[in-house]
Parts: structure tokens; sequence; C-alpha cells
């Protein structure tokens, strides 16, 4: 017997920064303004990171300023359901790829009008500094140099 599989559209966007590495995805809500992601249900205009409400992962106003901007630029705060999962770095590493996860999902829905709103804000760049790797011969760290004798 075939499965019957679900016709569920979202689109989808991986934004990285340092070692955090961020899936988003943007489902477009059914009739009753939820779409069911597993087995949570989220509504319109509702975020989940990882499972949680995205105000429990990042609590501080400034964060929530900082993941809504992509939204707020283009008016789409409530026109999704955005499901988030992210993994690797620390909570601002992890912030700075679901805005860029964000930004690259939104341009999907819509490139023509939404890509030069965006790329003017500089949210499709994706910063690649990262951690300098230790070298050998410098006492464990990247830049230092071995302190010589004096004797």
């Amino acid at each position: 017997m075939v499965k019957k599989t679900k016709n569920v559209l979202y689109y989808e966007g991986i934004g990285r920064r340092r070692t955090s590495v961020a899936v988003v995805r943007l489902f477009i809500p059914g009739k009753d303004k939820t779409a069911m992601v597993g087995e949570i249900k989220i509504k319109e205009g509702e975020m989940r990171v990882n499972g949680k409400k995205i105000e429990e992962v990042f609590p501080a106003l400034y964060q929530k300023v900082l993941y809504l901007k992509p939204m707020m630029l283009v008016d789409a705060d409530n026109r999704f359901c955005t499901s988030i999962t992210v993994s690797g770095g620390g909570m601002q590493g992890q912030l700075e790829a679901i805005m860029h996860g964000l930004s690259r999902a939104l341009e999907k829905t819509d490139k023509e009008v939404i890509r030069p709103i965006l790329k003017k804000e500089m949210l499709l760049k994706r910063d690649p500094r990262a951690r300098e790797r230790r070298k050998v011969g410098t006492g464990g760290k990247s830049r230092r140099a071995k302190q010589s004798p004096k004797r």
C-alpha cells in the first residue's frame, strides 16, 4: 500500500555564524492559522527554536529586536509559522545564525521584492569570522610566542 504524503509547503533557509548552524523553516499556515511541525502545533506568527518558544531561548529585548529584524523589514512578522533548529556555538552565534537563516528563507518567498531590502541591510551576507586555530609552539594560544629564557 502506498503511503499518502501531506503536501506541506515551507521555505527553508540555512544560516551560519562561527560554529553555529540554524535551519529555518517558514511554514504557510492552514485555514485554522496553524501548522503542524512533527507533533508540535505552531500558530501563525509564532517562532519555535528546538521545540521551545523563542522567548524562552532568547528572553532579552535586544535579542528579540535582532531575530525579528528580517521579518519586520519585509512586513512578514505574522505571516508564517516558523520552526528553527539551531546547534553549535554560543547564544550570540546562534542568534546571528538564526537571523541569517531567516533572511535566506524570506528571500525565497519573493525574490524580486525582498532580496534588495535584505541585501541593503547586509542580512544575506554570511559573517565569515571564526576563531583562529591554535598553532604549534605558541604556548597554547594562536598568536602568542613562547617566552624566551633569560639565562
